[in-house]
């Protein structure tokens, strides 16, 4: 590699790839360096220098001006220092040109490797770069191929891992599959990047939301909070500012046109969305949904946040959900530990005060209670949508006494 032949292929380096000249050139100094201290001794103070406009490459050394010198590779004496320059003194350094004879061989080598290790790296700089600002975002990923129950996808120009941990339950991922990923960590290493994506995230409902709803994106529509089994249900409580605004409709668009859109792309996983309210008893009565709520007393301790939930007789179940699953994503939905009765079971164990005694006032037994007028009263559209309500999924507990679940 000649020096005409050095300075077009990292023109053309530069050019195709975006990688900063100077960078390489510097690199390639550095490398020189090392190069010349390991065939011609490491005693000198030296320097490379690559010429940026011809490519000829010189090597400097720096001796330090002495009044006599004994080390002639690292001093010289202030009578041939002036005989360069008059101008110089005890103490100060003057550079001498030292480019071995056949330093062009162990330059171009070395270039070659420079060229090559630069590249990679630059190339990693880059692809890290233009992969960290989508961290905490969502993609579409196609997939490629199973390694150890992990799957390899594509992000265009770099291929993530999506984990199994972080696959929803049941899915099957087949050879150029597109898919929707929340993508989790983008790292640097030694390779070069590396790339973890979910399935599972509840931010990637959130970011699907983001994308399907404009009003949300746009912030008239804001999400307050989520909870996911991931495969099986979400339930997402919603808000807006503007009262002209219905957020669930917004959400769930003309006859379920853009909650639909969520829902097939999470291959069936049914989504409940609810309004969000400030008083802590009809955000739980709503997130409980759709079973009918009595009565709600909120609370909370030192240590944590509480409800007290009474449903009627025969919404026990209903209200626990398969498994518990109904529950269990309004105490996360919520922030609070939700324990519930039945009608009878909280009148006989005192759960809550009723207030029995007061029932010719109309105002409530307590200011955090919410008693329901008529507890068989329709549940709005707003709060429950049949299209994505399967009473399969609510198991009969006849027999179940109380539920009692933390967030």
């Amino acid at each position: 590699m000649d020096k005409k032949e050095l300075t077009t292929a990292l023109n053309l380096v530069v050019k195709e790839k975006g990688i900063d000249k100077e960078t390489i050139y510097a690199a390639i100094e550095a490398s020189l360096l090392t190069a010349c201290k390991k065939n011609y001794g490491p005693s000198q103070n030296a320097r490379v220098e690559v010429n940026r406009e011809t490519g000829v490459i010189k090597v400097f050394a720096s001796k330090e001006v002495v009044e006599e010198a004994y080390d002639s590779a690292l001093e010289v004496s202030l009578e041939e220092a002036r005989e360069i320059s008059p101008t110089y003194e005890l103490g100060d350094f003057v550079e001498f040109e030292v480019t071995p004879r056949n330093f062009d061989r162990i330059s171009a080598q070395t270039a070659k490797q420079v060229f090559v290790q630069k590249f990679r790296e630059a190339e990693r700089e880059k692809l890290y770069n233009e992969y960290i600002v989508k961290e905490k975002d969502i993609d579409t990923a196609i997939v490629q191929r199973t390694e150890r129950r992990n799957v390899i996808v594509s992000l265009g120009k770099m291929e993530a891992m999506l984990p199994f941990k972080e696959q929803i339950p049941g899915e099957e991922y087949k050879f150029n599959d597109r898919i929707k990923v929340y993508i989790l960590e983008v790292r640097q290493t030694s390779k070069g990047p590396q790339i973890n994506v979910s399935r599972t995230h509840y931010e990637l409902v959130k970011r699907l939301f983001e994308l399907e709803v404009p009003e949300i994106y746009d912030g008239t529509v804001e999400i307050k909070s989520i909870a996911r089994e991931a495969g099986s249900r979400t339930k997402m409580a919603v808000y807006s500012k503007n009262p002209e605004v219905d957020p669930v409709g917004a959400c769930v668009g003309h006859n379920g046109s853009r909650v639909n859109v969520i829902v097939d792309e999470l291959r069936g996983e049914k989504i409940d969305i609810i309004n969000w309210s400030e008083d802590p008893a009809e955000f739980i009565k709503a997130a409980l949904n759709p079973a009918k709520v009595i009565a709600v007393v909120t609370g909370e301790t030192e240590t944590e946040k509480y409800a007290k939930v009474v449903v009627a007789d025969n919404q026990l179940s209903l209200a626990i959900g398969k498994e518990g699953q109904n529950v269990r994503l309004a105490a996360k939905l919520t922030g609070r530990k939700i324990d519930i009765k039945s009608e009878v079971q909280a009148r006989a164990t005192n759960f809550i005060d009723f207030g029995d005694e007061n029932e010719d006032e109309e105002e409530f037994p307590d200011e955090n209670e919410v008693l329901t007028d008529d507890f068989e009263e329709e549940t709005s559209e707003d709060d429950f949508d049949e299209d994505n309500f399967a009473e399969d999924d609510y198991e009969e507990n006849p027999d179940e006494e109380s539920y009692d679940i933390e967030e």
